[in-house]
């Protein structure tokens, strides 16, 4: 094995579940050096929300990681397939999303994940949309007679093996035959993009899987499989998921993301180190866990915004924090009526939904001037004063 490719195998595989299997990447990789021609990488992500968090970071890394080794990464928006959803690790069937949505949603990828990986070389980055060999455009689209076909391909029996269909059988729950088709259609796209390697989350293997027998199935070498681990949340126990409300986004105020990586523990702080940065995690474990988390929290900040806007939220961090002294820049919101709490939080902009507030507030996270609001309807008269939402919203209350 020479060293250009134990080095590209040593870096590939930092942070990773699995591979399926090395061998055959040792193969592909060795090809790819010897050729000078470099792997098709590919990775689809389905726009069913407008934003990405760091959970989704673990696996553009890796995508990065390729294409600093030289090879293309196919960055495929699945425009087509999260009409129905990816039934990976659910209890029951998705809503199906308008096309309107996913549209809008798949606006806002490319430009976030322009902070990631490089979008503008072509020689390293493909944008791709499986509407292009999925959609009902009278100009492209798969007909009937090719889809049967491709149904053809793959046994029923091995779709009900699957641990989250088998489950919910077991459990007389409802499976739709869309979800059946999911992972046909996932595989589909490797065949259409004539993939060498695939990286997902490992909740994705069985998808990856299928991939690899659908495109032997069309005569194709079967696609390397990359799994990655599922980021845990800000709680250090669920995936981290803007429906556990556990997540740090990507698009987020600078001061924001460090208070909430702040927040970690440290046994997650060092996954965070894993799976989020290049650093070496060695030295890490010799600094103090306060120190390796600030410096954690500005690493992060600067990958998506930049050093200076660091500095200046780990400055405001510790005047909050150490100092207990308020924000430099506290938004001001205009009281001079009653209103219900609720209206004020979502109005003001420290939350997205009256769901979220009512929430927050009924784990006592509310203060008004240090006095807790323990009541979510509570209705609260003109006044001037300081609100804080948990430890880094701050609300200054005007009635001018």
């Amino acid at each position: 094995m020479t060293q250009e490719l134990k080095t590209q195998i040593q870096q590939i595989k930092r942070g990773i579940v699995e591979v399926i299997s090395e061998q055959e990447l040792a193969q592909k990789l060795q090809q790819s050096i010897k050729t000078k021609t470099p792997l098709r990488v590919k990775a689809g992500f389905d726009p069913t929300a407008p934003d990405i968090h760091l959970g989704h970071t673990v696996l553009l890394r890796k995508l990065g990681h390729f294409q600093k080794l030289g090879h293309k990464v196919i960055f495929l928006i699945g425009d087509y397939t999260a009409i129905i959803g990816d039934p990976s690790g659910q209890s029951a069937t998705r809503k199906i999303i308008s096309e309107d949505q996913i549209k809008q949603n798949a606006k806002t990828y490319l430009r976030q994940v322009s902070k990631i990986l490089d979008t503008e070389d072509k020689g390293v980055f493909e944008l791709r949309y499986n509407s292009e060999w999925f959609g009902t455009h009278k100009d492209k689209g798969m007909d009937l007679v090719s889809f049967l076909d491709l149904c053809s391909k793959y046994n029923i029996a091995r779709l009900i093996e699957r641990d989250d269909f088998s489950k919910r059988l077991k459990e007389g729950k409802p499976i739709s035959v869309s979800e059946f088709l999911y992972p046909l259609m996932q595989a589909y796209d490797s065949v259409k993009l004539g993939a060498d390697i695939e990286i997902g989350g490992n909740d994705q293997k069985f998808n990856l899987l299928v991939g690899r027998d659908i495109q032997k199935a069309f005569g194709q070498t079967p696609q390397v499989v990359i799994t990655m681990p599922l980021l845990e949340g800000l709680d250090g126990k669920l995936k981290m998921s803007k429906s556990y409300n556990n997540y740090v986004g990507i698009d987020e105020s600078p001061k924001e993301m460090f208070g909430k990586i702040m927040s970690v523990s440290d046994e997650i702080m060092h996954r965070f180190y894993e799976l989020l940065t290049d650093e070496d995690l060695d030295k890490i474990k010799d600094l103090h866990p306060k120190e390796a988390k600030l410096n954690l929290a500005g690493i992060i900040v600067e990958q998506y915004h930049s050093k200076q806007e660091a500095k200046n939220a780990q400055e405001e961090f510790e005047k909050i924090f150490s100092e207990g002294s308020l924000p430099s820049d506290m938004p001001v919101y205009k009281l001079n009526t009653q209103k219900a709490i609720l209206d004020v939080l979502v109005e003001s902009g420290l939350i997205k939904t009256k769901n979220e507030g009512r929430r927050l507030i009924q784990e006592g996270a509310l203060t008004i001037d240090d006095q807790k609001i323990k009541d979510p309807n509570k209705i609260i008269a003109p006044q001037e004063g300081i609100l804080k939402l948990g430890t880094r919203r701050f609300l200054r209350l005007s009635v001018r």
